[in-house]
């Protein structure tokens, strides 16, 4: 009788693991049920091994971005999102036996949470524990064979934490193994040593499921995602790029930043990756997702955004279409919704997302792509010292400066009247020659605000600044205090108006309140100061930035 009860209770849990499995979505209906990605960038994924973190906020907003909230992703949902790739960086919350910081660890959950509780698709992956080295940073796991060999055990018990802690999260949960893996060597695209470094990836991959899928739970049926060796859509690596289990539930992952040019080249390019995910992935049976792309191409270091706006999204719209078609997922990198506009939370690119949502939805979608314009936001600056600054257009490093053939002033609005003498406006001017050691001589203009006003607005004098203006700054001339600003806008020769978002330049720090006009649910938040710090797109700390597109202060420019 105890025999039969116990073969009783043996065939019902078989039953049941049979049922969950079944329910379990396959990958490629994940794929094609997540819609439209989009990558919460430079957040978890931060990191700066010269520093010791002391809370997880530090952690996450070393690269500029502020703390992520949940208006955030629901932002994202109402907009049309169907899916988050959440990146997250361990190395630097993990000790010498590989145990992850129990506070890092709830953090991550929290914000996998967000994207979850808003009922969106979440991708959660190990990031930069893999990349170019470069400066202090030096990636743990690199696509060799030594490497593999050394590190096997520690990326292991990464997983298995990590696993762990989700075990229990539906099939809206996917990992992603690793982010671009290279070899010893930094080599994009295609290892030097192609016979080690395809073997490295694979075995990765393989230690990857196989570790997860031990741990049991929903994790035995999870889908989960590999990558071709630097996330590479080089023909060869996706051809090298194995199947570590039968493909189920694998998806395959690769990224794509290429050099858009012009309407018919983005058609021509666009065409070109979807023929070859065709024939050297999705021939392996596996679903495929794109999980980085943008306006902007790596080599060379371009974004069409800035320099063609109708180019760009126009390539947008054609790939988001040309990928539906086929069942391939796509994860937008990072832009949309930067910076300060992330704790709104705004779109700061809404052409795009709209753009992106519509090419897959249809253009009658209807989402919701709030901006700035739909907060009234007030600018709280503390000047800590004589001559601190703000940026209120461009910073030390500008490549876009006005003309003041397109350009005539300036507008700052105070919510109190400024002492007199208190504040002015800097302006600085293009290079006018060289000084004697050789660096560029620039013209300025200084125009004090109005002290018997709120609202000044400042005219440019072309005899001081010369043609054009590189850049403008509040400064203060009266040591120590602080400043509230509403609004600044530039006025251009029609006078139409272009809306600014201060930034800091040096001496002071800048937080900001606001509050939704009609339409936008309440939400008061505080901006994240801003410290300088210039990052290359694989997320490397550089100190004398070079011809190229990087990050300071969340926000990307290009150096030219």
């Amino acid at each position: 009788m105890c025999m039969k009860k116990t073969l009783l209770f043996v065939c019902s849990m078989l039953m049941c693991l049979s049922t969950q499995a079944a329910d379990f979505e396959s990958a490629k209906d994940a794929v094609k049920n997540m819609g439209v990605g989009w990558n919460l960038g430079n957040t978890l994924d931060a990191n700066d091994g010269t520093k010791t973190w002391k809370t997880t906020a530090e952690h996450e907003t070393c690269w500029g971005q502020p703390v992520t909230k949940p208006e955030l992703l629901k932002m994202m949902k109402e907009a049309g999102f169907g899916a988050i790739r959440v990146p997250v960086t361990w190395y630097q919350e993990m000790d010498n036996d590989g145990k992850v910081n129990a506070a890092w660890m709830k953090r991550v959950k929290e914000v996998v949470d967000y994207v979850i509780d808003n009922g969106m698709y979440c991708l959660l992956n190990v990031h930069h524990d893999t990349g170019a080295d470069g400066g202090t940073f030096k990636s743990w796991i690199k696509a060799s064979g030594a490497n593999y060999t050394k590190n096997k055990e520690k990326y292991e018990g990464l997983w298995k934490q990590i696993a762990e802690t989700f075990k229990d999260y539906d099939q809206h949960l996917l990992f992603e193994a690793y982010n671009e893996m290279l070899d010893e060597k930094n080599t994009w695209n295609e290892p030097v040593d192609k016979k080690d470094g395809y073997k490295a990836i694979n075995d990765y991959a393989k230690s990857f499921v196989t570790t997860v899928r031990a741990t049991g739970g929903n994790n035995a049926q999870r889908n989960l995602v590999i990558n071709t060796y630097s996330a590479s859509n080089a023909p060869a690596a996706m051809e090298a790029l194995e199947l570590p289990e039968e493909a189920g539930h694998i998806a395959l992952q690769i990224h794509n930043y290429p050099d858009w040019q012009s309407e018919s080249h983005a058609r021509e390019l666009v065409d070109n990756l979807i023929s070859n995910i065709k024939t050297k992935l999705l021939s392996k049976g596996a679903p495929v997702i794109i999980g980085e792309y943008a306006t902007f191409s790596t080599w060379p270091e371009r974004d069409w955004y800035v320099e063609n706006r109708e180019v760009a999204l126009y390539a947008m719209d054609y790939f988001i279409k040309k990928t539906k078609e086929e069942g391939i997922g796509t994860f937008y990198w990072m832009g949309l919704s930067d910076g300060a506009y992330r704790t709104l939370p705004a779109f700061n690119q809404p052409d795009i997302a709209e753009t992106l949502i519509k090419a897959y939805y249809g253009s009658d979608f209807s989402g919701k792509f709030p901006t700035e314009k739909d907060y009234q936001i007030v600018y709280t600056v503390k000047y800590e010292q004589e001559w601190s600054e703000l940026f209120l257009y461009g910073n030390w490093n500008s490549v876009t400066p006005l003309n003041l053939s397109e350009y005539k002033a300036v507008r700052v609005e105070m919510d109190e009247i400024p002492k007199a003498g208190s504040l002015q406006v800097k302006v600085y001017g293009a290079a006018d020659g060289k000084n004697a050691d050789g660096s560029d001589k620039f013209k300025e203009g200084y125009y004090a605000l109005a002290s018997d006003s709120k609202t000044t607005t400042v005219t440019f004098d072309s005899s001081q600044t010369g043609s054009v203006v590189s850049r403008l700054t509040l400064q203060t001339n009266a040591g120590a205090q602080t400043a509230k600003l509403c609004k600044v806008v530039l006025i251009k020769s029609d006078n139409s108006e272009v809306a600014l978002t201060p930034t800091v330049a040096w001496g002071c720090t800048l937080t900001a309140n606001s509050t939704p006009i009609t339409g936008i649910r309440a939400n008061r938040y505080v901006a994240h100061s801003s410290d300088d710090r210039i990052y290359n797109l694989q997320g490397q700390r550089t100190v004398n930035p070079q011809k190229g597109i990087y990050i300071r202060n969340g926000k990307k420019y290009v150096m030219k």
